[in-house]
C-alpha cells in the first residue's frame, strides 16, 4: 500500500524523469519520479482544469492547490499571478520535494509547499482552492476536500475541481451543491468535468 502516490512516503525505486510542458502560456521544466501521479506528462484532467480556471471575479487573496503532487496546477497559477501566493499541499512527501524542486527550477518564488492531509495543516482562507483529487484515495478523501474547502475560502472565493464522470463527478457536484448552495459545471471534455462552487458573500 505504501507505493501509492496518495501515501505519505511511497516505497519506490527512484527513476527521475525530466521533461517540459506548456501550461497557461508558460513553458515549465518538470522533474518527476516513480511514486507520483502522472509522472510522464501533465495529465489530461489537470490540463482541462487549468484551461477552465479564470482569475476573473476572484477576490484578492492567496490560492491553494490541494493534492498538488509535483506541482503543475499550483506552479502554473503562481507563475501567472506573481502578486498572489499559492500554497501547495499533499500527503506525499516525495511529491512535495519534487514540487519544491520544480518551483526552484522554474523560478516560481511566490509559493509555500507543505505537508497537509487535506486541510489539517491549512490555517487561512483563500481566494480560490483547486484540486484534482485522488479518486484512488477513496470517496471519503474526495468528499473531505470538497466539504472542507468552504471553511478555507474567503467570501466570493471559489472551489474548482476536476473529476471524470465515471469516477463520480455527478456525485461530487451534488456534494458541492449541498455544501455551497451552488455548483456549476464550467467545462466538460472527454468525460472530465470541471465543477466550481462559489462561497456566498
Amino acid at each position: 500500500m505504501t507505493n501509492y502516490y496518495y501515501s505519505e512516503n511511497p516505497d519506490v525505486v527512484h527513476e527521475k524523469k525530466d521533461w517540459s510542458f506548456t501550461l497557461r502560456g508558460h513553458e515549465f521544466h518538470f522533474v518527476t519520479d516513480n511514486g507520483v501521479f502522472s509522472k510522464r506528462t501533465v495529465d489530461f484532467g489537470t490540463r482541462t482544469l487549468l484551461e477552465a480556471f479564470s482569475f476573473t471575479d476572484l477576490p484578492a487573496g492567496d490560492l491553494l492547490d490541494v493534492g498538488a503532487g509535483y506541482g503543475p496546477i499550483g506552479l502554473a497559477l503562481a507563475k501567472e499571478a506573481p502578486e498572489r501566493q499559492v500554497d501547495l499541499v499533499d500527503v506525499n512527501e516525495l511529491a512535495l520535494s519534487l514540487a519544491r524542486e520544480n518551483a526552484a527550477n522554474n523560478h516560481v518564488a511566490n509559493v509555500a509547499i507543505f505537508t497537509s492531509d487535506q486541510y489539517a495543516a491549512v490555517e487561512k482562507q483563500y481566494a480560490a482552492i483547486l484540486s484534482n483529487p485522488s479518486v484512488r484515495a477513496g470517496k471519503q478523501v474526495v468528499t473531505g476536500i470538497l466539504v472542507g474547502a468552504k471553511d478555507h475560502l474567503l467570501p466570493g472565493g471559489t472551489l474548482t475541481i476536476v473529476l471524470q464522470k465515471k469516477q463520480g463527478a455527478p456525485s461530487a457536484q451534488k456534494t458541492m451543491q449541498e455544501t455551497f448552495g451552488n455548483a456549476t459545471i464550467v467545462k466538460k471534455n472527454k468525460g472530465y468535468y470541471i465543477i466550481q462552487s462559489v462561497k456566498q458573500v
